[in-house]
């Protein structure tokens, strides 16, 4: 009876934490919101930029499969920081249908915006079903633009001092970093923001020295620990999240996404980033 008794609370006992773990991961963790703090070394900084503050904001995905409310007051309490730069890294939305694009405008009432630069790129889930529709990122851009956030597509732009490079979708349909990096100025404080890290591994960079901020992978979403996340969406899976040197004078930083396909989380808290801009020797 002893025995019974241990194996009948055992099995009891695994099912209420499994239970328990089930609602922390879908109700607690998908909601629960880190600043991360870094530094962010810049060559050819300007001595005016020297502490300013860079938010990255990314893979918000606007849509019908979890509370956006939470997106709104995620933006809320960013605006209290009182950012100098913003930058948005792609997937504006999870598009269904055109509902989507009222979404966002009602979220983008809240948008957060850079005093001195706000900057953005599309992710693949920005160009619609199968990344290959056209009309919806134009809607996207334009909804987005009109709040505040210029979108960079292979196109650079001087922000007061910083120079951000903005590489189109490696999925959609405009892709074209050649365009761009061919073109950039290496004496100029440069930041490239590139949705999916997997571009870091093409031939593309033309000597480039300096900051990648991507997403895309919203860390795996999912991580055991002491493991790598069972899921993926990258070719190199090296690239999880978090800062990443790869060892050339480029330094990857991978944000963990804000929002979330489906709200589901474990082991990798929702992010929005907070750089602290320092000149590079």
């Amino acid at each position: 009876m002893k025995r019974r008794k241990f194996i009948k609370k055992t099995i009891f006992g695994a099912l209420g934490v499994g239970f328990l773990g089930g609602i922390y991961s879908w109700q607690i963790e998908p909601y629960w919101l880190e600043f991360v703090h870094k530094k962010m070394p810049i060559k050819n900084l300007p001595e005016n930029l020297i502490g300013k503050t860079l938010i990255q904001i990314s893979d918000i995905h606007v849509g019908n499969r979890f509370d956006y409310q939470y997106i709104i007051d995620s933006f809320k309490k960013a605006q209290k920081l009182n950012p100098d730069f913003v930058v948005y890294t792609g997937d504006f939305v999870s598009y269904d249908s055109e509902e989507q694009f009222a979404q966002l405008k009602e979220v983008f009432k809240h948008v957060v915006i850079g005093k001195l630069g706000t900057a953005g790129v599309l992710g693949n889930h920005d160009y619609g079903h199968n990344w290959i529709e056209q009309k919806v990122a134009n809607t996207i851009t334009s909804i987005v633009e009109n709040a505040g956030v210029k979108i960079l597509s292979n196109a650079e732009f001087n922000f007061n001092g910083l120079t951000i490079i903005g590489l189109d979708d490696f999925w959609g349909l405009n892709f074209n970093p050649k365009k761009i990096m061919v073109k950039h100025n290496p004496t100029n404080a440069n930041l490239v923001l590139c949705h999916n890290p997997d571009v870091c591994d093409l031939n593309i960079w033309n000597n480039y020295k300096g900051w990648i901020l991507s997403g895309h992978t919203h860390g795996g979403q999912v991580k055991p620990p002491f493991l790598n996340p069972p899921i993926l969406p990258v070719k190199n899976k090296k690239y999880s999240a978090g800062e990443i040197d790869l060892n050339d004078g480029r330094t990857l930083y991978i944000n963990r996404a804000l929002g979330c396909i489906y709200p589901v989380r474990f082991n990798v808290r929702p992010e929005i980033t907070v750089f602290n801009l320092e000149k590079k020797a």
